[in-house]
């Protein structure tokens, strides 16, 4: 059992303890119990498994022999006995916007709503409505949830999808028969969310290796299983497709299979016009007279089109075959050249490690800055920092770089755009910081010209170095309100203000269809991770998907400057 499950089975108990009406002080503990697996620097499975948790602070003797079960045998009975009083649905109402434990407790206690079909029932017909905390205006918010959910119901995100897709990518490519190996699809092409994992792997022995995949540890099921490919379930329902061609065939089916279907039909009609008729095993000769190019690899097929190599991340027929043609492809960012990130919380506010924990982490990825951005005041849900408080950091911080060696900590913090585009701090206090991020964290609900006045006046303050997950959006869970995007764009661009793409996996925002015009607007980015863990800060991988996708350079982006060179640039705006 790894760490993530240990944590998810403790926020659950405390989750089913609360629907129980237990004792508030048992489900914090394991509330806490959760946060404490997930952030500790060790290994916490190996320690648990060797009953080595003693001092440990926060981890009392009942959630130690817990992590004891877990560790040593892949369960836990005291959960599975509280699960079985409940139905099995009953987590799914907590996918629904709106809908927290308070209320999940009521609809259930009051109305026997255990599934998000139940929950539907009750909202429509008028029975919800009536109870406490809910009335007319509740039920319909939760029904439009509910019709997101089911709209996105068999989509996953890219942070869901990524680890089982790298593990079973390793598994695969390690039997004996498979000579290469690749992800395809959506996943390949850096898409926010996916449906499904489409695997492709060249064998001379395809059914041996078919053989294998099926048996994977991840798989919980199999759909369908030929000579040639197999259809699985693995781990939340996510369906795996694999495919296996020969080592000729390889190049043709993995850019095929990669997409998009539009990028394809561009490309299959360009083959057409030079007399190839081109589909996923190869080229065939339409025309007398063509000869078939000879093609090993995915860069043999695009230069057989007159085309230079196409990234996976562009396939979308957004501009990028006629860019290929006339040498004007972007040279896109890789991971490799971000020197450190900004937008990252501490147990100040509402993370789950302390200042130095991040710092070490940071340092750990080989980082060369982080930048601290904890909530502000009115982000009261999230412990946000008042005046004092935020001084106090400002201090601290300034006295662990003193000591720190190899990375440079940034005093920020993420400041509230309040509804009418005033800020949380005034700017005397803003000035005493580094840097400065702005978000919108509540009212959701303006009008779209609201929303972006209210967003705009906070751009344009001389202290608001950055703009914080732009458009509010929780991927498959909470649509983006109604902005103006290319107005914002504009106004970044006027004031000289950074737009973030916030890479953790709900958010992935600003979404990457508006980059490539930010980025010819001049407007700069900052990948961050908006961690609130240290396991926090390897989001960055999806941020340098989503700024690839968004035709970004490593010239782009502000995290990519060396350390001299980002201090002057947070130091633009307000002339410092």
């Amino acid at each position: 059992m790894t760490r993530e499950d240990a944590a998810t089975i403790f926020e659950r108990i405390a989750t089913l303890l609360e629907l129980k009406g237990e004792n508030p002080f048992k489900t914090r503990a394991y509330r806490s119990g959760a946060e404490i697996v997930e952030s500790f620097s060790g290994d916490i499975m190996k320690l648990a498994a060797e009953n080595q948790l003693a001092g440990i602070k926060g981890l009392g003797e009942a959630l130690r022999d817990k992590l004891h079960e877990m560790a040593t045998t892949g369960r836990l009975e005291f959960y599975e006995k509280l699960k079985a009083e409940f139905p099995d649905t009953l987590f799914e109402l907590f996918d629904i916007q709106g809908l927290g434990p308070k209320k999940v407790a009521a609809l259930y206690g009051q109305l026997g709503v255990g599934s998000v079909a139940d929950l539907k029932r009750v909202c429509e017909d008028g029975t919800a409505a009536a109870l406490s905390g809910f009335g007319e205006k509740t039920v319909k918010k939760i029904l439009e949830s509910i019709a997101f959910h089911e709209q996105h119901a068999s989509e996953f995100r890219l942070d869901q999808v990524y680890p089982l897709a790298q593990t079973m990518l390793e598994a695969l490519r390690e039997h004996p028969n498979a000579s290469r190996v690749e992800v395809c699809g959506s996943f390949r092409r850096g898409k926010e969310t996916v449906h499904d994992l489409d695997f492709l792997v060249a064998t001379k022995k395809p059914e041996e290796v078919i053989a294998a995949f099926v048996k994977l540890p991840e798989v919980v099921d199999v759909i369908t299983q030929g000579p040639t490919k197999a259809s699985v379930h693995i781990k939340d329902g996510i369906q795996c497709d694999l495919r296996a061609v020969s080592s000729a065939e390889f190049p043709f089916a993995l850019a095929y299979f990669t997409g998009s279907k539009e990028h394809n039909v561009a490309i299959r009609g360009r083959a057409l016009q030079q007399g190839l008729s081109l589909n996923e095993y190869g080229f065939t000769i339409t025309k007398e007279g063509v000869e078939a190019p000879e093609v090993h690899d995915e860069r043999d097929l695009y230069r057989a089109l007159g085309l230079d190599f196409i990234e996976p991340e562009l396939r979308e027929n957004t501009g990028e075959i006629d860019a290929a043609e006339h040498g004007r492809l972007p040279r896109l960012i890789e991971l490799e050249n971000l020197r450190g990130t900004f937008h990252n919380h501490t147990t100040a506010s509402d993370g789950r490690a302390t200042l130095r924990q991040m710092a070490e982490a940071a340092h750990d990825l080989g980082l060369q800055y982080l930048g601290i951005s904890d909530h502000s005041k009115s982000s009261f849900q999230a412990n946000g920092l008042d005046e004092k408080r935020l001084l106090a950091q400002i201090a601290e911080i300034r006295e662990l770089n003193a000591e720190l060696d190899g990375l440079h900590l940034f005093a920020g913090c993420e400041v509230d755009i309040l509804k009418d585009g005033s800020l949380d701090f005034s700017d005397e206090i803003l000035s005493q910081l580094d840097y400065a991020v702005a978000s919108v964290h509540n009212v959701f609900n303006l009008p779209e010209a609201e929303m972006t006045k209210r967003i705009i006046r906070a751009i344009e303050n001389p202290h608001i170095t950055m703009l914080g997950h732009l458009t509010g959006r929780l991927l498959l869970q909470r649509p983006a309100y109604a902005v103006n995007i290319p107005a914002i764009i504009e106004a970044a661009a006027a004031n000289g203000t950074i737009i973030e793409l916030n890479c953790s996996g709900w958010r992935l925002d600003m979404d990457w269809r508006w980059w490539r015009m930010a980025r010819d607007k001049g407007v700069k980015c900052s990948i961050n991770p908006d961690a609130h863990s240290t396991e926090g800060l390897q989001a960055l991988i999806y941020g340098i998907k989503v700024a690839r996708k968004g035709w970004l350079r490593r010239e782009d982006v502000i995290n990519c400057l060396p350390l001299d060179e980002v201090k002057k640039a947070l130091g633009r705006k307000t002339g410092r």
